[in-house]
């Protein structure tokens, strides 16, 4: 889930949400390879372990996760957590149109809304963690996280990264950014997106993420995607 100025700075009940689905493989290069590594990498993980799976979907506005992890996988399910109803109601009619319906349930909220009893096989917070402001924040979600997570199960971060202000990041950010406008992204729209680091956005260090990660009960972890500013991980839950 991310929302890469969508109509306005994290303005996820706009009505123009609704071209989530279509715009945003056009903003982040290699968008569905993601996915497509996120599933490979999962597959692999079950592979010594029964094949059915309960995974928790943290960001679960728009229904990617649920449909990338579950649509050639009807043994697994799942539980996506979304503060927003309209991007809910996309996952929603995403979910319909895969014939998953059975397979997820849908909370709106934050994941504290997510009962603590019932731990998962795995999770998924993609493109999330730079929409929480401050590193107390930050530490909390991947704690709520870990704490709903079975032990031995995976976790699957990615988020934008970096330090606001120094060349690496201004590189990094520009050169995106022409990336985007060259897939018909209007400069408008890019502008804004730059303007909202500092305000929307507050990405931290890449090398930073694994500290958080561990601090928050997690092991292990190891980068498998990079696309300019974002960055993806798995990790794995401590066995206590």
């Amino acid at each position: 889930m991310t929302n890469i100025n969508e109509h306005g700075p994290r303005n996820w009940e706009h009505p123009n949400v609704y071209q989530y689905e279509k715009t945003i493989p056009l903003k982040i290069p290699g968008y569905a390879h993601l996915y497509e590594l996120t599933n490979r990498l999962l597959n692999t993980h079950r592979e010594s372990k029964s094949a059915a799976a309960d995974i928790l979907i943290v960001g679960a506005g728009g229904g990617q996760e649920c449909v990338a992890l579950g649509a050639a996988h009807g043994e697994r399910t799942f539980t996506g957590v979304d503060p927003s109803a309209r991007m809910l109601e996309i996952a929603e009619r995403r979910m319909e149109k895969a014939g998953m319906k059975k397979q997820v349930t849908l909370i709106q909220g934050s994941v504290e809304c997510v009962p603590s009893d019932r731990l998962y096989d795995a999770a998924t917070c993609m493109l999330v963690l730079h929409f929480i402001q401050g590193l107390p924040a930050k530490r909390n979600i991947l704690h709520q996280i870990a704490e709903r997570l079975k032990p031995g199960a995976l976790l699957f971060l990615s988020s934008i990264n970096g330090e606001p202000g120094t060349p690496a990041f201004d590189l990094q950010m520009r050169t995106w950014v022409r990336h985007m406008q060259e897939n018909g992204v209007s400069p408008e729209e890019t502008n804004r997106f730059m303007a909202s680091f500092g305000s929307t956005y507050d990405p931290v260090p890449a090398a930073q993420v694994p500290e958080l990660l561990k601090e928050a009960g997690f092991e292990q972890s190891a980068s498998y995607f990079g696309s300019y500013l974002i960055d993806a991980w798995v990790a794995t839950r401590i066995k206590e």
